[in-house]
């Protein structure tokens, strides 16, 4: 069978179980299949696939058709431009978050401290942690989990970029761990926030695959967030900042929250979509 037999009969196999964008879905995986840029598979397309090659793109496009997502199959995932790997143990990164690691790393770049702290508030793949180590090179990262699975993928990244050394592990539920003493220039979270009750209503890529610590945020989906918004008082220099993705419809109740904790709001920005998605604050008064 041909690259280009395989890509047509895959598409349509893949569009029959629902996966979004097939045609695309399945030039990835023969892409890492065949170890070629994806746009190579436009020069290759009469070339025949060897035996084990097409058995391998047969298992991995039945298991894309359960809905088990791309990035588990490929085992990566890029962020920022920069590939991080990813499993089970840890949520796959979204684009939206690439827009709150740039803020992110916008705002500790211009930080007053020669070498400012940051805190990554549940790191799950070390996306973040990574991302502003890797921009803000003078600073100092401690990246936060209750997962110990979920740190030890981050570590692993973070040894792949270079950037481990400037990286702080902790396994905390919530701030718990967090020493009494550490105060930080910028604190991120991309914390669980989805409504309980939403959660089964998910892509099945999603809610059968992404860890369900990672996506339940309770009942309203602002558990986390209550906790964050009152303990990271404690832990914020004067002129530090705190960035925190929210999900849909939350902007009101989570802008509140923090300001019912002593925090003033700097502003809500939305994500690629125009979506309101992070809020930016800082300590009124401080």
């Amino acid at each position: 069978m041909t690259v280009l037999e395989v890509i047509r009969r895959s598409t349509d196999y893949l569009a029959q179980k629902g996966v979004d964008s097939p045609r695309l879905q399945i030039e990835l995986l023969l892409a890492h299949v065949l170890k070629l840029p994806r746009l190579q598979l436009y020069l290759n397309f009469e070339r025949v696939l060897e035996e084990p090659e097409l058995a391998t793109v047969r298992a991995l496009v039945r298991r894309r058709g359960n809905r088990e997502p791309l990035q588990h199959l490929t085992g990566l995932v890029s962020f920022c431009g920069f590939e991080l790997a990813v499993s089970p143990d840890v949520l796959i990164p979204r684009p939206e978050t690439e827009v709150l690691a740039e803020r992110a790393w916008t705002l500790l770049g211009t930080s007053p401290a020669a070498a400012p702290a940051a805190l990554d508030f549940g790191t799950g793949s070390g996306c973040l942690a990574i991302a502003l180590a890797r921009h803000c090179p003078a600073a100092h990262v401690t990246a936060v989990d209750i997962s110990e699975p979920a740190l030890i993928q981050a570590r692993t990244n973070a040894e792949r970029q270079g950037v481990a050394d400037r990286i702080e592990w902790l396994r905390s539920d919530g701030l718990a761990a967090v020493r009494p003493e550490l105060h930080f220039d910028l604190i991120v979270a991309n914390p669980p926030y989805i409504p309980s009750a939403e959660i089964d209503r998910l892509a099945p890529e999603v809610r059968d695959h992404d860890p369900r610590s990672a996506l339940d945020g309770g009942p309203d989906g602002l558990d986390v967030i209550r906790l964050l918004a009152a303990g990271a008082v404690a832990h914020m220099n004067p002129s530090g900042h705190l960035l925190l993705e929210f999900g849909d419809g939350q902007a009101t109740a989570v802008a509140d929250l923090f300001v019912r904790h002593g925090w003033t709001v700097v502003g809500v920005e939305a994500d690629l979509s125009g979506r309101e998605r992070i809020l930016i604050a800082r300590l009124g008064g401080r």
